[in-house]
């Protein structure tokens, strides 16, 4: 794990050498143990490595081939490097390290730029070809590693990296807010849009490649993760998913540094521990509120029964708001899942004992674990009622009083595509719209987001449908996020193994009636697990990272804290102030459950305060 940045070079004169040294610097908790340099009349490229496979020097990056004429820089792992390695070997390529990184440049030699269909792994990384004068970008297919990047710039350089706070000390870099990203994230929670919060600045969309030659930009999509049911019985896929979740955990554990792993009270995180059966697993609570924000226990049990040692972490609110504009800086964009807090804790307590985790993110995106994915049988039955008089029904419905009533009837006459934007569902849009000032409302609409995803998958079942909005979605934009940065803040790798290319082939042959139904969401997974696991954990129903914030909130230490920052000079450039300091005022009394409205604008502007009103460029 470790991350990178670079630039093809533009018309201002500069010291490259300062120039990319200073930009390290901004991610050196990607990698704190070496850093390297390239630079040549065209492109400039700095790395940071965190050693993981290979821990001596010759395997430092940039790497380079041995004509000299490819470099690489790459952050991530490649997984089935060895078999790549020996195909590579067999055809008279010579090898000088024994690390995952040189079978890319070897892989692209051979095979050129579609080589990147054969990597298993989670993987962002640069090849620079002198002899074709040409640069291959590219980011694995589930967007595990991060990859932005911009030519918003005042002398025509194109940056790139890992991180988008490195491109800021970029002398020719112009640092503008997008205005367009608010109005989604705060019913989204999260950076919707490829364009991100900084103007200009784009992600790399997961499964993509970019080839840059001769100022002109190509890309492409090598892999997609839509779903094809094959029939078969419930028995071969729970066998299937046991031996191919047996082998992804295993191949996810080689490393020449220690491993443990993160352990919740859920079956993914539990399922991935009884597969690997670590020294140590790493679990956190919520001082105070052990009772009902509390993965401790669960955790623990489950360690005595496997005879694994478990280590763990009550957090106090106050630890918590503090951290904040350190987890918001780390984050680049604002990102208000508040599970993004205990992860940054979770992280730093496991760095203290192991350089790598695995842990079970993906599970629910990929075997269908999410209770919107699941009908409940009032609305079965509702369904059996035909489209067209739900559909009216639904219009007579949306000019009454918000009820639950109201709110069933509505749902009932909407198709998936008009009723499911996602896994989070913050704000209410239009609600948002009436908060923010009339700058900030010409963002897009959360629909016609996540309409170009639907479009790709017309014709699917409806849990299809929602599971690959998650995938392209959901899971990129938030879940993945938080797990890389929180875990580089910390320089700790985290690895995914149910995010593995050979699991997801695997999962788009279930039938959409294995992964959710009338019993229970994972179906398929939950039985397959039930092999490692006690029935309890393998039945256990999902409860996410749950986060007292309704509760700190009500206390008046914090109302005051986040009052101060409504009322701050900034926060009238993009919110009705009244308004806000209204819903806040509504949550302290207990008059409303307002939490995740005022949680969401508290973590926007505590980024906004960091990288724009203290910073000049970072910290």
């Amino acid at each position: 794990m470790c991350g990178f940045i670079g630039y093809i070079n533009g018309t201002n004169e500069l010291d490259h050498y300062k120039t990319i040294e200073t930009m390290m610097d901004t991610i050196i908790h990607r990698g704190p143990d070496s850093g390297g340099i390239h630079t040549d009349e065209k492109v400039t490229l700095g790395f940071r490595r965190l050693s993981i496979i290979d821990l001596s020097d010759v395997a430092n990056q940039p790497l380079y081939s041995d004509d000299g004429n490819i470099v690489l820089v790459f952050n991530g792992e490649i997984y089935n490097f060895q078999e790549l390695r020996e195909d590579l070997i067999s055809k008279g390529h010579q090898f000088k390290t024994k690390s995952d990184s040189e079978v890319l440049i070897y892989g692209y030699i051979e095979y050129g730029e579609e080589f990147v269909k054969q990597l298993r792994g989670m993987f962002a990384f640069c090849i620079w070809d002198k002899k074709k004068d040409q640069m291959l970008i590219a980011r694995d297919g589930f967007g595990i590693k991060p990859l932005y990047y911009t030519n918003n710039t005042t002398d025509n350089t194109f940056i790139f990296g890992s991180e988008i706070k490195s491109f800021l000390p970029h002398p020719s870099f112009i640092k503008e807010l997008n205005k367009d990203a608010l109005r989604p994230y705060l019913t989204f929670q999260y950076s919707s849009m490829n364009e991100t919060f900084f103007k200009g600045v784009y992600k790399l969309p997961p499964a993509h490649y970019m080839i840059i030659k001769d100022g002109n930009i190509t890309m492409k999509q090598y892999w997609d993760k839509k779903f094809h049911a094959k029939e078969n019985t419930i028995e071969h896929y729970v066998k299937e998913i046991r031996e191919t979740m047996k082998e992804s955990v295993n191949a996810h554990q080689i490393s020449d540094v220690k491993v443990g792993a993160f352990l919740s009270g859920g079956v993914d995180s539990s399922y991935v521990t009884a597969l690997m059966k670590p020294n140590k697993t790493f679990s956190v609570g919520f001082k105070d509120y052990e009772a009902m924000f509390n993965e401790t226990t669960h955790s623990k049990e489950l360690c005595d029964i496997l005879g694994i040692q478990n280590e763990s972490k009550y957090i106090s609110a106050e630890e918590c708001f503090e951290a904040l504009p350190t987890i918001q800086y780390h984050m680049d964009e604002p990102q208000s899942n508040p599970s993004s807090v205990p992860l940054y804790f979770l992280c730093e307590l496991a760095s203290k004992d192991v350089t790598v985790v695995l842990s079970g993110e993906g599970a629910d995106e990929i075997f269908g674990g999410y209770a919107w994915y699941q009908n409940s049988k009032k609305m079965e039955t509702y369904e059996k009622v035909p489209f067209g008089l739900r559909k009216a029904i639904r219009k007579v419905a949306e000019k009454m009083p918000k009820n639950k009533v109201t709110h069933f009837l509505i749902k009932g006459g909407e198709t998936v595509e008009e009723r499911f934007i996602g896994e989070a569902v913050v704000w209410d849009e239009e609600d948002a719209y009436n908060v923010l000032t009339p700058e900030y409302r010409n963002g897009p609409t959360v629909r016609s987001i996540t309409k170009g995803i639907y479009d790709e998958v017309q014709g699917q079942d409806d849990v299809s449908k929602m599971q690959y909005l998650d995938l392209n979605l959901w899971m990129p934009g938030d879940i993945l996020l938080k797990a890389d940065r929180m875990s580089m803040a910390h320089s700790l790798e985290l690895r995914v193994p149910f995010l593995d290319k050979e699991v997801m082939e695997l999962a788009k042959n279930i039938p959409s009636k294995y992964r959710v139904n009338e019993i229970d969401t994972k179906y398929a997974l939950r039985l397959a697990a039930n092999e490692e696991l006690p029935e309890e954990w393998a039945k256990r129903k999902k409860l996410g990272f749950p986060v007292p914030i309704r509760h700190w909130l009500r206390e008046e230490k914090y109302y005051n804290l986040v009052k101060e920052m409504f009322k701050a000079d900034f926060t009238s450039e993009f919110f009705d102030v009244n308004q806000l300091v209204g819903y806040l005022d509504e949550h302290y009394t207990g008059e409303a459950n307002r939490a995740r409205y005022i949680w969401t604008v508290y973590v926007f502007l505590v980024w906004y305060k960091r990288f724009f009103v203290d910073e000049i460029n970072v910290a």
